[in-house]
């Protein structure tokens, strides 16, 4: 049997046992009121309603939230503004993506709620993430593990450096 180490993935899965911790307070809050540095938090981009983060725990490398500051559960909660400036957001990620990873196609998406997947269920938040023909290997579908080219600090500066000079 081969084994793939990801020591990294250790903090998500107990976490799920903390859930008590986890409902005081959502990760995207905790991020913003944070006195860690975005690089800590992943914050690569701090817009006037929104933000964009890295995920912690990514499909693939380049995989960014776009977030509203206010919290939300749904998109009917959120105030139209921001909404608006997450679709400008997400756009600009798209962009990114293209620019710093070529991937061959973008998936971008919400889950809201817990039932429809969402890992945070109560602050909404927009995946965009890169795609490449056959990224979906068998160690993803069978083996429920996921292969990342780049550690996530060199991701966080990449991404932050792009929106910086953008």
């Amino acid at each position: 049997m081969d084994r793939l180490w990801t020591p990294w993935r250790y903090r998500y899965v107990t976490s799920a046992k903390d859930e008590s911790a986890s409902r005081r307070r959502c990760a995207f809050c905790r991020s913003l009121e944070s006195s860690e540095s975005d690089r800590e938090s992943l914050i690569v981009f701090r817009g006037e309603r929104t933000f964009v983060m890295l995920n912690r725990y990514p499909y693939t490398s380049g995989h960014a939230l776009v977030i509203p500051y206010l919290h939300c559960a749904t998109l009917g909660e959120a105030r139209p503004a921001a909404v608006g400036e997450m679709a400008q957001l997400a756009r600009r990620v798209e962009r990114m993506l293209f620019d710093l990873y070529a991937p061959d196609g973008v998936n971008v998406g919400m889950n809201i709620g817990r039932a429809a997947g969402a890992g945070v269920a109560g602050h909404i938040h927009l995946h965009v993430l890169p795609r490449w023909a056959g990224d979906s290997s068998f160690l993803t579908v069978v083996g429920e593990t996921r292969v990342l080219p780049e550690a996530l600090d060199r991701t966080w500066r990449r991404v932050r450096d792009w929106f910086a000079a953008a």
